[in-house]
């Protein structure tokens, strides 16, 4: 095998790294791999780190111990993070958005992946230290900004389903009321997840707080610990909050019926 090039070992080191976002790989499979040493392959870290770094476009992160290695993190910045979400806030405070029933068309925001990429790389970011073992969502419109933050914080995605499916196996139901009073049900199966876990729940929209709160049930009856919440969309404050600590990227005030419907980025964005 020819000797590889320090400019092209740098290219695939990066390929690989930024594709399995928070994944620890060990030094010894990239030595393996462009048959380098150590100290050369720990060279070529700290230049992708750097130039990363430079164009805040996140950094590499060297774990020690037996265990450790080197991993990649998409950071990004506070000031292009809020733009970015300026943006999106903007595009969604079209009047022709509000559907009837004071709704919020958001479909073709989150069907589009370089936005619910984005998304799912701000949320990680708060939540790295939090360590959750998986994602939470519930079926339907989270799931593509779920499916993000879980890729960059390097977790599987769970999904509460509506129903059980017979395809899952034996599953936990729970009832549970929405934030407009109504009564639903929410199934998960008894394999998805494991007692003891770490939880962080992310999904599309919080107005009540009745979804947010029957997942939080849901949890309990894993024995699970939800160590935080995420959400694309917010309502600015709502007549009942049954739950607190959570971070959404945006907030709403208004119905687009009775009173205008204004989308702005959350505050601690900024930060």
């Amino acid at each position: 095998m020819d000797k590889i090039k320090r400019n092209e070992r740098i290219a695939v080191l990066t390929r690989i790294l930024v594709n399995e976002p928070n994944r620890v790989m060990p030094f010894s499979q990239f030595c393996e791999r462009f048959g380098a040493a150590k100290s050369s392959i720990s060279e070529d870290v700290g230049i992708v780190d750097a130039a990363l770094r430079e164009q805040q476009l996140g950094s590499l992160e060297t774990v020690a111990g037996a265990a450790g290695g080197v991993r990649f993190r998409p950071t990004g910045n506070a000031t292009g993070n809020y733009a970015f979400i300026q943006s999106v806030a903007d595009a969604l405070c079209d009047p022709g958005r509000v559907l009837p029933g004071g709704y919020l068309y958001v479909s073709d925001v989150l069907g589009d992946p370089s936005i619910v990429r984005r998304m799912g790389d701000i949320i990680a970011c708060e939540w790295y230290e939090a360590k959750p073992d998986f994602v939470l969502t519930m079926e339907t419109k989270g799931i593509p900004v779920a499916m993000m933050a879980a890729n960059a914080l390097g977790v599987p995605l769970v999904i509460a389903r509506r129903q059980s499916k017979v395809y899952e196996g034996s599953a936990v139901n729970i009832s549970y009321v929405t934030g407009r009073g109504v009564i639903e049900t929410m199934s998960l199966s008894r394999r998805a997840v494991k007692a003891n876990q770490r939880c962080l729940v992310v999904d599309d929209l919080i107005r009540g707080g009745g979804t947010a709160k029957g997942l939080i049930a849901l949890m309990d009856e894993f024995a699970v610990q939800v160590v935080g919440m995420s959400f694309v969309l917010a309502q600015d404050a709502p007549a009942r909050k049954p739950i607190a600590g959570e971070k959404s990227l945006m907030h709403f005030t208004g119905d687009g019926e009775t009173q205008p419907l204004l989308v702005h980025p959350a505050i601690w964005l900024q930060a």
